[in-house]
């Protein structure tokens, strides 16, 4: 018998709210987290806007007193704050130091830069001479398997602890790596999810790219314009989103909520043939992504009711709705209702899929599709695709069963993962 996987823990530190209850609020009401940032300004970037947690002193009690006094990487302290929630939401207790490790508990948790700041410090003190006076910390939080390491240790955790890096796709195929293992008989949960830094280290090389906004430093509230005519460019973000993934028996036996299920999805890569690139999706991969998909969860496409897309107000927004149309066979009216948390949160980078995917949960158990801000003059392109009443703009009530959450990434990497309400049938 094939195990069933759901969703019994999450964690969110996003730019429009840290904490599940505020995110959930902000969601709901259409908050942009996006603000004028004087620093980037100060460095001459073109686009000087950018989405950032809005971390406060309470925030950081959860930390330890060491991890308060010694880390710096603020991608690794948003991992950390995010999973901390999704395991005490999860009802799950942390081990003693003097306790066995936790044999049947993992960890698959990705970045793209989590400690950013950390790495242009070690640089200036490595070329002043200085290198003793890097510390015993910096290692731990430049290393791509940082946030994992140290999930490990605070967890206890005895199973697989492993980072991955997928570029924007990396949250979302952390999940699906995830479900995979428990779903082999592996692990019985895991903690999975995705981080990344922000600030000039992060971005300076998208602003040198010139593929974040540079048109509307003055009015930052509505500069992030997925699947609009006027979307000039994405707007840097980041944070992290943590989910506890569990063996749905397990779950059963501790009495957990069951937030959600994950039916199944798919990872795959167009090559960088056919038009595909560093960063140009090859359109195949991505409608053989969603396929995949589908078929590995075992429904139809017309059982999806809702998609939140990965569209980050580039000009890859009309190819991404154009490539689901295909994929599903679904257009007009038919195609489901499709939004974009980008609008608001910008875009967070490798924590993207994370963050998105924990909105996309909160939508299937509240019956709602939050809105997708600014894009009150849908492209064109995507206009004739599907009717623009399946784009909503601002909150609605909407029972919502089935989901697919797609994300793609620099390198033509592709996921999509398909979720549903818990039926315990």
């Amino acid at each position: 018998m094939t195990r069933r996987v759901v969703i019994t823990g999450m964690g969110v530190v996003a730019p429009n709210g840290v904490g599940l209850s505020a995110f959930e609020t902000a969601v709901r009401a259409g908050e942009s987290g996006v603000r004028f940032i004087q620093e980037l300004a100060d460095r001459n970037f073109a686009c000087q806007l950018g989405a950032v947690p809005p971390l406060e002193a309470s925030h950081l009690q959860v930390l330890t007193t060491l991890e308060r006094k010694t880390l710096e990487a603020s991608g690794i302290i948003y991992g950390l704050l995010a999973a901390v929630e999704a395991w005490s939401n999860a009802g799950l207790d942390v081990p003693g130091n003097e306790e066995d490790p936790d044999w049947e508990s993992g960890c698959i948790f990705g970045s793209g830069i989590a400690g950013a700041e950390v790495m242009r410090d070690a640089t200036y003190l490595i070329d002043e001479g200085r290198v003793k006076r890097l510390g015993s910390g910096a290692v731990s939080q430049v290393m791509a398997s940082g946030i994992s390491a140290y999930l490990g240790g605070r967890f206890g955790l005895g199973n697989r602890v492993s980072s991955n890096a997928s570029a924007c796709a990396t949250g979302t195929e952390s999940l699906l790596l995830a479900a995979e293992h428990i779903r082999s008989g592996a692990a019985t949960r895991m903690i999975c999810g995705a981080c990344d830094s922000g600030g000039p280290y992060a971005w300076g090389g998208f602003d040198a790219m010139r593929v974040t906004n540079r048109r509307s430093n003055e009015a930052p509230e509505a500069a992030s314009r997925p699947l609009s005519a006027t979307a000039a460019g994405f707007v840097p973000g980041c944070g992290a989103g943590a989910l506890v993934c569990e063996e749905l028996e397990s779950a059963i036996q501790r009495g957990a909520t069951i937030h959600a299920e994950v039916l199944g999805g798919a990872i795959n890569s167009g090559g960088q043939r056919k038009g595909g690139s560093m960063t140009a999706a090859n359109k195949e991969g991505i409608v053989r992504c969603i396929r995949h998909a589908v078929e590995n969860a075992g429904i139809h496409p017309r059982e999806i009711d809702a998609i939140s897309g990965h569209l980050t107000a580039t000009l890859f927004d009309p190819i991404e709705i154009e490539q689901w149309s295909v994929a599903l066979e679904r257009s007009g009216s038919q195609f489901p209702y499709v939004n974009s948390l980008k609008s608001m949160v910008g875009h967070c980078l490798s924590a993207s899929g994370a963050i998105e995917i924990i909105a996309a949960i909160l939508q299937i158990k509240g019956e709602w599709l939050h809105g997708s801000l600014n894009c009150e003059n849908l492209h064109p392109k995507i206009a004739e695709c599907i009717d623009p009443e399946r784009v909503p703009q601002t909150f609605r009530k909407h029972a919502v069963r089935t989901l697919a959450k797609s994300s793609f990434g620099f390198g033509d990497v592709n996921t999509c993962a398909i979720l549903r309400r818990y039926d315990p049938e």
